[in-house]
């Protein structure tokens, strides 16, 4: 499992888990509108990531979030 967490203001939150990395590469290049110079980013309304700044990734969890909590391998169909 790969992990997605939403970045913003120095917090770290986990929005979303994938069953690969390809996925989401994938779903992260869909919902990226734009990244600016200072490397924030704008995400599609209705992403996982929509009211974050920037992503990260891991494949392991980094903080308490339960990952059963979060959508996971999210499509833009579920918008």
């Amino acid at each position: 499992m790969v992990y997605l967490y939403g970045l913003k203001s120095g917090n770290r939150r986990l929005v979303a888990t994938f069953d690969s990395e390809a996925q989401l590469r994938a779903y992260v290049g869909w919902c990226t509108l734009r990244t600016d110079r200072d490397g924030t980013s704008k995400f599609e309304q209705g992403s996982s990531l929509a009211t974050f700044q920037s992503w990260e990734q891991s494949a392991t969890p980094l903080i308490g979030d339960d990952p059963f909590a979060v959508d996971h391998n999210p499509t833009p169909s579920m918008l």
